[in-house]
């Protein structure tokens, strides 16, 4: 766990992070106890196959747009264990640029479900093949405060490694990141964010070239606490 806001060395990307000036460090990360951290893809899919979600995470208000994203996971043939897709917005959007996150989106008024929306947003950003993903489960809906969304993350698997085109409107880079990775304590880091509402627990993951916070930071929480079999609610409230 870091013990400061800065990344590690040679950790930490181009990100913009919207810091207020009331914050904090926080604490450690769900797993921080745990010395087997290892996760096999046979593992995820036993764990996540059939998982429904729960309580939504975070305050709603009731204006809240439907979004999804696809949590996509498939096997790293070179032996570095599973990995998930992820993905850098483009610096010529007009909002979260070189953020990084799953691919997904808004629902359209076309898409049949959420499963759909997923599918066919990851479909648009990285040219995934929707008739090479197979559909485990669903991780918690989560509120967002800046863009008034809630997402509904779908986790699954990819029949093999991708080989993913960028849509260079939508997506800067495709990030293909190891989970063992994430789970490093010199990756993950927690920061307590303080306004008028309320006090917030961000969360953040220090790679190698990129910083992975907000929404897309609490998804690959709780994604990697259920996995682990970790509490993940000790005091986490809403995410940006």
């Amino acid at each position: 766990m870091s013990t400061s806001c800065v990344p590690p060395i040679g950790r930490g990307g181009p990100q913009v992070i919207p810091r207020p000036s009331a914050f904090r460090l926080g604490g450690p990360s769900p797993w921080a106890d745990l010395v087997d951290r290892s996760l096999t893809l046979d593992h995820l899919v036993t764990v996540f196959d059939g998982r429904e979600s729960g309580g939504i995470q975070g305050r709603r208000r009731g204006d809240e747009s439907p979004a999804a994203v696809l949590i996509a996971l498939y096997d790293d043939p070179a032996g570095g264990g599973p990995h998930v897709v992820l993905t850098r917005r483009s610096p010529l959007l007009t909002s979260h640029s070189h953020e990084v996150a799953f691919p997904g989106g808004r629902q359209d008024p076309n898409d049949l479900d959420l499963w759909a929306t997923a599918l066919r947003e990851a479909e648009e950003e990285v040219r995934i093949n929707p008739a090479a993903v197979h559909l485990l489960g669903r991780l918690d809906p989560l509120v967002t405060v800046g863009s008034r969304s809630i997402i509904h993350p779908y986790v699954a698997v990819l029949n093999e490694p991708p080989a993913l085109v960028p849509n260079l409107g939508e997506v800067e880079a495709i990030l293909y990141v190891s989970l063992a990775e994430l789970l490093l304590d010199e990756a993950y880091r927690e920061e307590e964010w303080s306004n008028d509402d309320a006090s917030l627990i961000i969360t953040f993951f220090e790679l190698v070239g990129d910083t992975v916070w907000g929404a897309t930071a609490a998804m690959l929480r709780q994604l990697l606490a259920v996995a682990l079999k970790v509490d993940n609610e000790r005091r986490y409230r809403v995410d940006p």
